[in-house]
């Protein structure tokens, strides 16, 4: 166990090139996992890694072993999943990633459930509208909304859903109905957009006359939290394109009113993306196919 154990940190080490990440990965501290990669160069006979004070490059042997560890490791979770499957009792840890308002509304919620339902398997949930990296975070599921850009993973489709541009009572009073995308950037209506590194929210997907068309809006503020975007049109400082089912409540009792209705925006939507190996776990099978009966059920309820 203790070489599967050396095997993994070096993998981890190797694939995100920092040993402290690796660490907190593997949920061991920096010592134990530098420790054991100098056992696993021991074993060896080689170096795997230069490092430096400032960084750590894998060595050619490094480069050469990675691979054949990978596949290793891969085969055990193979095996163990043949067994796991086989004895219909599927045990361990799955780590999870969502937004922050599907993961609030509809993960969170049912994991206790799912627990209930099978005891063995602890749910590690992670919750962020940033955009997520599944090797990176050390990831066995990552639900999303929208495009996943990244195609080397499995997708599992959910459903679609609807997207809406939404503004306060207060705000259209003072700004003025748009009636449409060019309304939008032309007006210069104050649009409140989520916004970080490589994201493109700035840039709104709206369906116009001639097709689906981007237009480059704009405001005074901008998160990386998207319940902090609504929580500011609540308030009258700007328009927001949502998820309907986030703001639905919101729509119902009046606090917030659709606009630019001649070009709403694209649908966009809800899945899951795993990596190929991890597609004959069945703890990752039981969730996913748990996730996406509980959400198509939630989303029912709300149309």
């Amino acid at each position: 166990m203790s070489y599967i154990k050396q095997l993994k940190i070096f993998v981890r080490v190797y694939e995100l090139g920092n040993m402290s990440a690796a660490a907190r990965d593997q949920r061991v501290s920096p010592a134990v996992a530098s420790s054991r990669i100098a056992e696993l160069e021991n074993h060896l006979g080689v170096r795997l890694f230069n490092r430096t004070t400032r960084s750590l490059q894998a060595t050619e042997q490094g480069r050469l072993f990675y691979d054949g560890a990978n596949s290793v490791l891969s085969a055990i979770d193979a095996a163990e999943a043949t067994v796991a499957e086989h004895t219909q009792s599927p045990k361990g840890s799955i780590f999870v990633g969502a937004p922050l308002g599907v993961g609030r509304r509809f993960i969170a919620p049912s994991v206790p459930d799912f627990k209930a339902k099978y005891p063995e398997i602890d749910v590690r949930l992670r919750l962020s509208d940033r955009s997520i990296d599944l090797t990176e975070e050390g990831l066995d599921i990552a639900v999303f909304l929208g495009v996943p850009e990244d195609s080397s993973h499995r997708i599992r489709s959910i459903t679609e859903c609807a997207r809406i541009l939404c503004a306060s009572p207060a705000y259209l009073e003072r700004k003025g109905m748009p009636k449409s995308g060019d309304d939008l950037v032309n007006d210069k209506h104050d649009c409140l957009t989520l916004r970080f590194p490589g994201n493109r929210e700035f840039q709104w997907l709206l369906n116009t006359a001639d097709g689906p068309k981007r237009f480059a809006v704009s405001g005074p503020f901008e998160s990386d939290d998207g319940s902090i975007l609504t929580d500011w049109a609540l308030r009258g400082h700007g328009i927001i394109n949502k998820p309907i089912f986030e703001v639905i409540e919101h729509l119902k009792s009046g606090a917030l009113v659709a606009v630019a209705e001649e070009t709403p925006p694209s649908s966009v939507f809800l899945g899951c993306l795993y990596p190929h190996k991890k597609h004959q776990d069945p703890k990752v099978r039981l969730f996913i196919d748990y996730m996406v009966t509980h959400c198509k059920g939630e989303l029912k309820k709300l149309t």
